[in-house]
């Protein structure tokens, strides 16, 4: 199955480390790179970390709430009080972060409860609507700053793990501030760690933060699982689409995920309305749509992916066709991209060839939006090739370069004519260093595709 997922397009696949053991990330990235191997297409791997989560506890038996039943969360390791239902919580500093009158949200928001007392170690709470809790439920605070930490114990065990066996991207929950994302930045850093951060906005902080967040993270994930329990439901397309255009603005890959085909998990066919939600980010030019549940416990996970493609190529066609106005381009470099991208849509049937062993330059072309031009991108590192899986419109190639630029450009022709990418006779725009008077210049060059010589 992981073979057909990878050949039937899949790009990037997502280890979630909610429940994860190291020896399943071990052995999850053995296969992966197999794989990959045996079928002549390679991915990128993103671990998702768990993050700061806050849960109940273990309960014997199910608590069954009716609207205005009394319950009580405790602190792990404080005895309960015997009057009343409780729970505990893994969160020591929950009491004193939360205020008589605020509603917590538990279980995804299937259970609603109010605060109606508190002391240092325990709130009770009047349910406000009826439900079942059982054990180790996902608790959400709309509208509640928390002092979690950025990155728990676990989380930086995993990371680890995930860096020694060579992931590509993090994805980091519960991104409330850009000061989270240098968190796990340096510690990425002291693992001597190439792996790019995907900060994922999931409650009030991140959106209020999202421009700092986004200017700070490699990527967004706009994580609508939890974002949608935290902020109110109606507003989450209209955050969605913020998210968005800020990533626009800044050239950075944003990623639109849960729930995408939720139904799919069990049916072989969306529902009309997952198809509009996805067609919506696909017309709004996200970087990347996510798969979850659908390609992990899902029984249609190949005809998830299908979906997903078939909606794009019915989509994408009918998205302006406009550059990304948005994007602030500050280097004289990165100006020279949107000539390349201009130059490129006017010659027609065309592509862009460009050369990077960072990822800079071809993660901003992608941010332009060149619609209709692919993006070859060529670099000599495998994680940059990697990592060149996630922006819009980039086909990475991972060849050798050599000292001599015009050697390197011969190389990346000759790839994308024996590959059958470009037909001969095409004209491409390519941006290359060049050698004048012994000094390194930036170049933009027009080149025609022609017959290999030998042929």
């Amino acid at each position: 199955m992981l073979a057909k997922l990878i050949r039937s397009g899949v790009d990037i696949l997502r280890l979630n480390m909610a429940h994860a053991s190291h020896q399943w990330v071990a052995d999850a990235m053995w296969f992966v790179r197999e794989v990959s191997e045996e079928v002549g297409r390679h991915v990128a791997v993103m671990m998702d970390v768990k993050g700061p989560e806050i849960r109940t506890g273990v309960v014997e038996s199910p608590i069954q709430l009716e609207c205005g039943s009394e319950i009580e969360f405790y602190v792990d390791g404080v005895e309960a009080s015997s009057d009343v239902n409780s729970v505990s919580i893994n969160y020591e500093g929950l009491p004193a972060e939360v205020n008589i009158g605020d509603t917590v949200l538990v279980d995804s928001g299937l259970i609603q409860l109010k605060v109606t007392g508190k002391d240092d170690f325990r709130i009770r709470f009047e349910a406000l609507t009826p439900g079942e809790l059982t054990s180790r439920r996902h608790i959400n605070l709309p509208g509640i700053q928390v002092k979690l930490p950025a990155l728990t114990k676990k989380d930086k065990e995993d990371l680890r793990e995930g860096v020694k066996a060579g992931i590509d991207f993090v994805a980091l929950s519960f991104v409330r501030e850009s000061d989270d994302v240098k968190i796990l930045r340096r510690f990425l850093d002291s693992l001597g760690s190439p792996a790019r951060i995907i900060a994922k906005i999931e409650d009030q902080a991140g959106v209020r933060n999202m421009e700092h967040i986004v200017r700070e993270a490699d990527g967004i994930m706009v994580a609508r699982g939890d974002l949608g329990i935290e902020i109110d439901y109606h507003c989450l397309p209209l955050v969605q689409s913020q998210l968005i255009k800020t990533c626009h603005a800044e050239g950075k890959p944003v990623i639109i995920a849960t729930h995408m085909l939720e139904s799919m998990i069990h049916s072989p066919m969306p529902t009309r309305a997952e198809v509009s939600d996805v067609s919506h980010a696909i017309r709004e030019q996200a970087d990347a749509v996510m798969l979850s549940g659908e390609t992990t416990t899902g029984a249609y996970p190949l005809e998830s992916v299908q979906v997903f493609k078939d909606i794009i190529g019915s989509i994408e066609p009918s998205v302006s066709q406009a550059l990304n106005e948005r994007i602030v381009l500050k280097e004289p470099k990165a100006m020279m991209l949107r000539s390349a991208s201009v130059l490129a849509q006017e010659l027609g049937e065309s592509g862009i060839v460009v050369f990077s062993r960072s990822g800079f330059l071809p993660y901003i072309l992608g941010a332009l939006r060149p619609h209709g031009i692919p993006i070859f991108a060529f670099t000599d590192d495998e994680s940059i090739f990697r990592q060149l899986l996630l922006p819009w419109g980039v086909e990475p190639f991972l060849i050798e370069f050599s000292e001599n630029p015009e050697e390197t450009i011969q190389s990346a022709m000759d790839c994308l004519r024996r590959k059958e990418w470009v037909e001969v006779g095409t004209w491409l725009v390519v941006i290359t260093n060049a050698l004048a008077d012994d000094k390194i210049i930036d170049t933009l060059q027009l080149r025609k595709l022609e017959a290999d010589q030998d042929s």
